[in-house]
């Protein structure tokens, strides 16, 4: 009961950080579950066969808040699903002891990217992007953007948003709140595919439904509010927050799989725990003096 309270709690924050900035909820979950022991691909599975729920209730939420851009997200979708389905089958066939310092590379990195990307963010200026500017995106950028994101999406438990939403965030003709919308809504597609793929070569009985339940509770919970919260809150903070804890979670799967001494482990967390709080300090400071 104990352990299910965790995880549910964990998925909850996991959606309401990634219905907020479009990006963390599969990469949270995913390094809790390989500092547990568990295999990446079975993590990655349950993690994704979790994500059907969370998804459409995170995607239903942003479309009745105006979040979402069809066009985009279709384009993004469509190409994103055939990449997943494919990384599903590459990671299924790779044994777990093998990969899975790699993923946790993956993974840390990814958190790196995360903390040092918002701890240079200020407030997002005004959202003064329209839906009809978003259309200037084309099919030639969006095509190979979504198939490299589902493709990593599969294989590391996480990656869709991380991928495209900073990359999509970056170009003048779409607005924050939109990006967030459509990269978290067009995942559902995504999410389908590469759990199809998981159960095709891995099979159900791979599948830790006891994580997929606790995951989907404490996820659906969050997704409304963090549809929400996207449209009112600064996304600086939690960028920094998650980056952070997604970074220190995997650093501790890097050292025990490097067999790594216990004082020098314990001086890399307590290094890394210093920079995070230093991060966090710091984007405070800096956002409430306004610096752009």
């Amino acid at each position: 009961m104990r352990k299910l309270l965790i995880f549910a709690l964990v998925g909850f924050f996991a959606q309401l950080v990634d219905g907020s900035l479009g990006m963390a909820f599969g990469l949270t979950s995913s390094s809790l579950l390989l500092a547990y022991g568990v295999a990446p691909a079975v993590a990655s599975a349950s993690i994704h066969m979790s994500e059907i729920a969370t998804t459409a209730a995170s995607g239903f939420s942003h479309y009745k808040f105006g979040n979402v851009n069809k066009r985009m997200a279709i384009l993004l979708a469509i190409p994103g699903a055939i990449s997943a389905f494919v990384g599903a089958a590459f990671l299924s066939n790779i044994p777990g002891g093998l990969i899975k310092p790699y993923i946790s590379s993956f993974l840390l990195l990814l958190g790196a990217y995360i903390f040092i990307r918002f701890l240079l963010t200020t407030r997002r200026e005004k959202d003064i992007a329209s839906s009809g500017n978003a259309k200037l995106l084309k099919k030639r950028f969006l095509f190979p953007l979504g198939a490299i994101a589902g493709f990593f999406d599969a294989i590391g438990g996480g990656g869709w948003g991380p991928i495209n939403t900073p990359i999509l965030m970056a170009n003048k003709h779409t607005s924050p709140r939109e990006v967030v919308g459509t990269v978290d809504t067009s995942e559902f597609i995504v999410t389908i595919a590469a759990t199809a793929g998981f159960v095709l070569f891995l099979g159900w009985e791979q599948f830790n439904w006891f994580w997929v339940l606790a995951f989907v509770i404490g996820g659906v919970l969050a997704a409304p509010l963090a549809a929400w919260l996207v449209r009112i809150m600064p996304a600086y903070l939690l960028g920094v927050l998650v980056g952070g804890f997604i970074v220190l979670t995997n650093l501790n799967t890097l050292l025990k799989a490097g067999g790594v001494s216990g004082d020098i482990s314990m001086g890399a967390y307590l290094l890394v725990a210093v920079v995070w709080i230093a991060g966090i300090i710091y984007s405070l400071r800096r956002n409430r003096k306004g610096i752009s």
